[in-house]
């Protein structure tokens, strides 16, 4: 039944992670997997609740939130934009692409010096690089789903005698959004991966900033839980793109597994 299926397919999912938390335990409760290198997962949640009690860690959750939005929404702003500008013309491209390219090349988190030197140490270097992680994968596959349109359709609209904006609307778009929702599944890992960097760099709250506090004082359990915090968080996010792809393209048919 369709109603059943979400569940089940949720519930698949979800075997190996528990697996792997299970063999994790089991290696930390025989010993094998020292509390100095690796605390149990156990271990791991009290100290979760404990923070959760006395409010450290939502506030961390919230600010590095705050910071993951703005900066998804900026760069998937330019990343999009810049992907129909390319995409949708010969001209644009030629303008658009050479740039995006070059800067794509870049080592972005070599970038941290120089966010610093131009907007400090404040937000804006730490939202401007997860910008920047977000910009180019949602560029490159909004930008392939445009050119790998099938050319038939194109022509079946000229006899259709459709204009270019309805051209745009009804066959380029949604022939270009599964491409696209590739690249928003991966331009949301590369936001929490550049996250992650970028709180380690004179953050004063965050996620970030409570693993670089936590290793001062030789806290592990902190440190492991707050990468838990960017995994399931990347998780999650996750998650909702791929509901987002089961509503938006519930017309195509996929290989039956």
């Amino acid at each position: 039944m369709p109603s059943v299926r979400p569940p089940r397919a949720a519930l698949a999912r979800a075997v190996s992670p528990l697996a792997l938390l299970a063999l994790w335990q089991l290696a930390s409760s025989t010993g094998l997997l020292p509390e100095r290198l690796l605390p149990a997962p156990t271990t791991v949640a009290a100290t979760g609740a404990e923070l959760v009690r006395d409010g450290t860690l939502l506030d961390a959750i919230g600010v590095s939130v705050q910071r993951a939005v703005l900066g998804f929404l900026i760069g998937a702003a330019a990343g999009v934009g810049l992907a129909l500008v390319a995409g949708l013309s010969r001209l644009g491209e030629n303008a658009a692409d050479p740039i995006m390219q070059m800067l794509r090349a870049l080592p972005h988190f070599g970038l941290i010096p120089l966010f610093i030197l131009w907007f400090g140490i404040g937000e804006a270097p730490k939202v401007a690089l997860v910008a920047l992680g977000v910009a180019f994968p949602l560029y490159l596959n909004t930008f392939a789903g445009i050119r790998g349109v099938d050319g038939k359709l194109a022509e079946v609209a000229q006899t259709l005698r459709l204009g270019r904006p309805a051209l745009i609307r009804h066959v380029v778009l949604p022939g270009a959004l599964p491409q696209a929702l590739v690249g928003l599944r991966q331009s949301l890992g590369a936001a929490w991966l550049a996250l992650i960097v970028a709180e380690q760099v004179n953050a004063a709250s965050g996620l970030g900033f409570m693993i670089n506090n936590a290793r001062e004082f030789l806290r592990t359990d902190i440190v492991v839980l707050g990468l838990v915090v960017y995994a399931a968080l990347g998780l999650l996010t996750d998650a909702l793109v791929r509901l987002l792809e089961r509503r938006a393209l519930s017309w195509r048919k996929g290989f039956p597994i």
